[in-house]
């Protein structure tokens, strides 16, 4: 299988029809069809790792001040328990919780909405441990490199540049700020030459870097996808654009195409 990560952006695009959306159901149409898929997702970014272990996870609407239809988006693809337990087995000896109670958050449920509208695909997420540092997340990454062989679809869902303080929430064709332009072409260019080292260094790329991470949770979802990585994987970008000028949409395919 290859391996994928989706630049989610606004939640809205739950709703929408635009050129992020449309490529992300070109996604969907491209890969094998999976056997379950396992979710990476900005949006459980807690002090903890955990999988989602129930058999129908609940969709969450974690997000305020948004009409009240995308409130009623439900995403009831099926979970997974017993791939849950295998992910928990895989990342040992990372102590791993199997989770009854998260379900599926907008960065899993906004795009896999589009990537495979029939939800009829197993999902399980696995959160983001806030107390550890970028190597550690790479790291878990490639213990999961066996699912790959499993048919098992990864996907890490954030954005390479997600500054919120800086957003065009009222003019979403604002041209994208320069210094988000400069660390998405940076973030391109370590990805094309193999050099997840600096990537996974990300916080010393400058100002940019600082511009475009204010804070690690849409970033590390990236690191999983990288751990995935073989050497002679090809990497492909299906989806570009910059959103309201500081959100990066870049979706990223690791493997076969």
């Amino acid at each position: 299988m290859p391996v994928v990560f989706l630049g989610h952006g606004n939640p809205m695009n739950a709703l929408l029809q635009n050129r992020y959306t449309d490529g992300w159901a070109s996604i969907g149409r491209s890969v094998p069809h999976p056997k379950s898929v396992l979710a990476i997702s900005a949006h459980w970014y807690i002090p903890a790792s955990a999988v989602t272990a129930t058999l129908a996870p609940r969709t969450i609407h974690d997000f305020g001040g948004f009409p009240r239809e995308l409130y009623q988006v439900e995403y009831p693809a099926p979970g997974s328990p017993e791939l849950a337990r295998h992910i928990r087995d895989l990342l040992t000896p990372v102590s791993v919780g199997l989770d009854e109670n998260w379900g599926f958050d907008h960065g899993t449920w906004s795009v896999l909405k589009h990537v495979f509208p029939t939800a009829d695909i197993p999902v399980v997420q696995l959160s983001i441990d806030r107390r550890q540092p970028p190597v550690f997340h790479y790291e878990m990454g490639k213990r999961l490199a066996p699912l790959r062989e499993e048919g098992i679809l990864v996907v890490g869902s954030g954005n390479l540049v997600h500054n919120l303080q800086t957003y065009a929430w009222d003019r979403k064709e604002l041209q994208p700020f320069d210094w988000a332009v400069r660390f998405e072409n940076r973030v391109r260019e370590l990805l094309l030459s193999g050099d997840n080292a600096q990537l996974i260094a990300y916080e010393s790329l400058g100002h940019e870097a600082r511009l475009s991470v204010p804070t690690p949770d849409h970033f590390l979802p990236l690191l999983y996808i990288l751990g995935l990585r073989r050497d002679d994987d090809q990497i492909y970008f299906p989806v570009q654009g910059v959103d309201g000028g500081s959100v990066s949409m870049l979706s990223i395919q690791i493997g076969p195409h």
